[in-house]
């Protein structure tokens, strides 16, 4: 196959995506859609599995973990309400992907990633789209982000069995989080905005993540 041909067959795939799997179904943020327009899903797809890169299903990226189905990414992000004017921190860094959806919206990027393996791999991928509004950091997700600080906006992108209150309080007042809270198996999807301290929550939809395994996420063993 000749790269013409697989450049085309990967644009009327993401036409598809965007025509029937985002706007087709409930996604309507103009700056979503335009952003998974834009970037190459394929490029954060291993090679055995590039060419499922626009279908809606999660796909395995090494080391137990997946990058998620798209129609979940562009819901997570839509209800994140992300602008230029946030700092945004999120938790389960991955294949890199919806990280740099992020990095498009937002004024920079807070990135935490269990596994160097896979944050290495992410860093070289948003450094070759050439996306630098992005700060990794390697360790345990569920504590939050290293030191003393708060953000606009917070996205955890692997199950927690609860909120770990470490990145509740990073949250700041007036912020939205979102995140899939719940046993294994199947979770509720969440969306929390912190009021005068305290986190108002709606329930999105039910979803099925990988666990994140921390002090404050999933037990080990």
């Amino acid at each position: 196959m000749t790269a013409g041909k697989n450049e085309d067959r990967f644009a009327a795939a993401r036409q598809r995506m965007l025509q029937q799997d985002l706007a087709g179904r409930n996604i309507a943020s103009t700056d979503v859609i335009r952003v998974m327009s834009e970037l190459p899903r394929e490029e954060f797809v291993p090679q055995a599995h590039k060419s499922q890169s626009y279908a809606d299903n999660p796909l395995p990226i090494g080391m137990g973990q997946t990058i998620s189905q798209p129609y979940i990414v562009a819901l997570m992000t839509q209800e994140l309400r992300v602008n230029v004017d946030c700092e945004v921190l999120e938790i389960g860094t991955g294949s890199g992907y919806q990280t740099a959806i992020l990095c498009r919206l937002a004024k920079k990027v807070y990135t935490i990633e269990r596994f160097s393996e896979l944050s290495a791999s992410a860093q070289e991928t948003l450094g070759r789209l050439g996306i630098s509004n992005v700060e990794f950091h390697t360790g345990d997700g569920s504590c939050g982000w290293p030191g003393q600080r708060t953000f606009e906006r917070i996205m955890i992108t692997a199950a927690v069995p609860r909120l770990p209150e470490p990145v509740v309080e990073q949250l700041a007042d007036g912020g939205i989080m979102v995140a899939p809270v719940g046993p294994v198996g199947v979770q509720q999807l969440m969306v929390c905005e912190k009021k005068a301290g305290k986190l108002i929550e709606r329930h999105l939809c039910d979803c099925r993540f990988v666990r994140l395994f921390g002090k404050y996420g999933f037990e080990e063993g």
